[in-house]
Formats: structure tokens, C-alpha cells, sequence
């Protein structure tokens, strides 16, 4: 299927309707369609993780606890992206099925390919989402967590865990063991080394 052109670029509405009919998932950053590298094992499990953990403590709440297929609207930045774990808790995100707007929580699981895009032009775009409390970096390969915590003066403050600590969740007035969100994530060194797979589909859908 091809991505309709539109004045400029694609718009949202474009990219929505042409992304519902993808065997991959794509993101949309004004105007421009990214492509998804795949995951490691590792990668996977950290997600399953965590999801589980938030599932199990937020069940019976209006809070909903999705995962990796899911996007996230930065109206703001214009961007589409796909958190590996996102938690909602506003009825908005219940009337549109394919994407949230108003997430309290958004989880990464970083890889040598991505962790350069969360820290930057993914986090820049998350800040201006009025509704995040807290970023969420999960670093298997370092058995590190990164909390990015948005204060009351709305400025976004560091809190990092390791293994033996408690990570909290004030968003959601959580604390989570983070030896169990890490539990099953270290793998053996790859012969192989990724490399930065995000590159822009043409008008196409197709990389250049």
C-alpha cells in the first residue's frame, strides 16, 4: 500500500490510516515514517517484566498497562512513536483504540541501536506530553534503570536503580523490586553488532 503524499509531507491522518494496514511498525515523526529495528530476547523480557509487575499491581484501577504495539500521539511534536510499555489511566485513551494521548507512564528498553533516540528526540517529544509523570529507561546489558520523574516545578529530575534497590513509581505510587524487572535479562555476549536500523520510509513505504 502506498503512503499518500499530502502538502508537505504525510500527515497524521495519513500515517494512521496507512499504518493500519503494516505487517511492521512504524513510527512518525512531522511528516517522515521511521521503520522498527526488531528486538533482542533480553530486550523482550525486561518488557514482559515490567508489564506484568504494573498489570499485577494496577489490576481492578482505571488504569490500563499496554505493551510495544500500541502508539503513543505527541500532538505537540507531531510524532507517533511505540513505547515498549506505556500506563493510562485517563478514560480519553479508551475512545481511541489504536493510540494513547494522555499517558502517565512510558517505559523504554534501551539497545545499542535506540538508546541515542530515547535519550534524545523521543524524550524531547515525551516532555511535551502535559500528562507524563515519569520516563522509564531499562538498560539490560548495564543491569540499570533510569527514572526521569517530572517535579512539581515541572522540571524532569534523574533517579537511578540497580539491582537491590526499590524503584519507584510516583506517578502511580508504586514501588517495584528491580531485581524482578530485571529477572532473565542478561544474555551472553553476540558475535554480532547492531546497528541503527531507524531510517525513513520513502512515499512509498519503502527505505530509501
Amino acid at each position: 500500500m502506498t503512503l499518500p503524499k499530502t502538502e508537505g509531507g504525510f500527515d497524521a491522518a495519513a500515517y494512521l490510516a496507512w499504518e493500519e494496514a503494516q505487517p511492521e511498525r512504524n513510527e512518525y515523526i512531522a511528516g517522515e515514517v521511521f521503520a522498527m529495528a526488531g528486538i533482542r530476547q533480553s530486550h523482550n523480557v525486561a518488557m514482559l517484566n515490567i508489564a506484568t509487575m504494573l498489570r499485577q499491581a494496577l489490576k481492578g484501577s482505571p488504569c490500563r498497562v499496554l505493551v510495544e504495539s500500541v502508539k503513543t500521539r505527541i500532538e505537540a511534536a507531531d510524532c507517533f512513536f511505540y513505547p515498549d510499555v506505556l500506563v493510562t489511566c485517563d478514560p480519553r485513551d479508551r475512545q481511541t483504540p489504536t493510540y494513547v494521548s494522555h499517558p502517565l507512564l512510558l517505559v523504554e528498553v534501551l539497545s545499542d541501536s535506540s538508546a541515542a533516540f530515547d535519550r534524545g528526540v523521543k524524550f524531547a517529544a515525551y516532555r511535551k506530553l502535559e500528562s507524563l509523570l515519569d520516563y522509564v529507561l531499562i538498560d539490560v546489558t548495564a543491569q540499570h534503570i533510569e527514572v526521569f520523574r517530572r517535579n512539581p516545578e515541572n522540571h524532569w529530575v534523574l533517579y537511578e536503580y540497580g539491582p537491590g534497590d526499590s524503584l519507584e513509581l510516583a506517578s502511580l505510587s508504586l514501588k517495584l523490586d528491580v531485581g524482578e524487572l530485571l529477572d532473565d535479562t542478561l544474555e551472553e555476549a553476540s558475535v554480532d553488532t547492531p546497528e541503527d536500523c531507524r531510517q525513513p520510509l520513502d512515499h512509498s513505504g519503502n527505505k530509501p
